[in-house]
């Protein structure tokens, strides 16, 4: 018998990536019901006829709840009688929300203020937050609206800690290879129109993760969570330029292109800060990192000060275990995605 036996969990922004693969994951176990929280209907309705063709004993688990987060009426109503909440509702286009940092603002930070809020009142026993490697050390609207989710998380937490019902902690992880918005499927869809791969700068490095562990990441936590807990996996990463190579090797080479840094990208990203390494406590595969355990005594932050106040360097795309092209190749075949496009395209891998 699971945590999840009988019990029912939400997922915000379940039509997204992240909620489809978690469906994948628990529909055929012995949960009891499963709850889709979204504002797009016409992606509810799609989920909805694809579980019922391709799961129809197990499709009526699930229930779809039109809302938004940044309506707290709408998460509210949505919470009830709910045991675990998976928070993956977010904007995470950095061109978008650099261009309406209020919508980041909106969605990013007060939804999530407004999804933690009803959760508490409901007396949901858990609650685990997803959040981005964009939000250490930001430079952009999206990172920047992400630190401070996490910031509200936190806050949250001690609150609910203190309360003694629900436990809220947050997962960080770095880019999810054909999520939406992501680069694999751009340069897979530049092959396909014989195109070169346009690539921002070549020795850029990204963190390299499936959904699959993505959700992993979101169970481990789940698992071992105390209040305000941030964890985060240890993860792969390559150079775009290797990755761009690694997607023609799959499919074919069209050439590359240089385009330059757009605005608001890092040259690399980085997973946990510096004064975050200090305080994180290694798991195997997962490093945890305990909350600040300062209160509302203001003496801690203004009179009394810390001897070590950071690690001697951040854990980042450019420090950890990188990727060769055929590493790369070998990764990026874990994803579904890259092997349905290999299947219809007639390739062997």
């Amino acid at each position: 018998m699971s945590s999840f036996t009988n019990k029912t969990l939400l997922i915000t922004g379940g039509t997204g990536s992240f909620g489809n693969t978690v469906l994948k994951h628990f529909l055929t176990s012995d949960i009891g019901e499963i709850r889709i929280f979204s504002r797009d209907e016409k992606k509810q309705d799609d989920m909805r006829h694809d579980l019922q063709a391709r799961y129809p004993e197990h499709a009526g688990k699930v229930r779809f709840y039109i809302g938004d987060v940044r309506e707290l009426s709408s998460i509210r109503d949505a919470m009830w009688g709910v045991d675990y909440v998976f928070h993956a509702a977010a904007l995470k286009q950095v061109p978008s929300c650099e261009f309406f940092p209020m919508e980041a603002v909106r969605t990013n930070i007060i939804g999530t203020d407004n999804m933690l809020h009803a959760a508490i009142e409901a007396g949901v026993k858990r609650v685990v937050c997803l959040s981005t490697d964009k939000a250490a050390y930001p430079i952009n609207a999206m990172g920047i609206s992400k630190a401070m989710m996490e910031h509200v998380i936190y806050a949250n937490a001690r609150v609910a800690a203190e309360r003694g019902n629900t436990v809220i902690c947050c997962t960080r992880y770095g880019n999810v290879m054909c999520s939406r918005g992501s680069v694999i499927p751009l340069f897979i869809d530049q092959i396909k129109a014989g195109k070169p791969i346009t690539v921002t700068n070549p020795e850029m490095t990204r963190f390299l993760m499936n959904l699959d562990e993505a959700v992993s990441l979101v169970q481990f936590a789940f698992e071992h969570a105390r209040p305000g807990d941030l964890f985060i996996q240890k993860a792969d990463a390559s150079t775009i330029g290797t990755l761009a190579e690694a997607v023609q090797k799959l499919f074919g080479k069209t050439g590359v292109q240089v385009i330059g840094t757009r605005h608001g990208e890092k040259l690399y990203e980085t997973l946990m800060t510096k004064e975050e390494r200090l305080r994180a406590e290694d798991m195997g595969q997962y490093f945890r990192i305990a909350a600040d355990s300062r209160d509302l005594n203001y003496d801690k932050f203004v009179v009394n000060g810390e001897v070590h106040t950071m690690a001697d360097e951040a854990y980042t795309s450019h420090n950890t275990n990188r990727l060769d092209v055929d590493g790369t190749v070998q990764k990026i075949l874990t994803t579904d995605y890259v092997q349905e496009q290999l299947a219809l395209m007639g390739i062997k891998a």
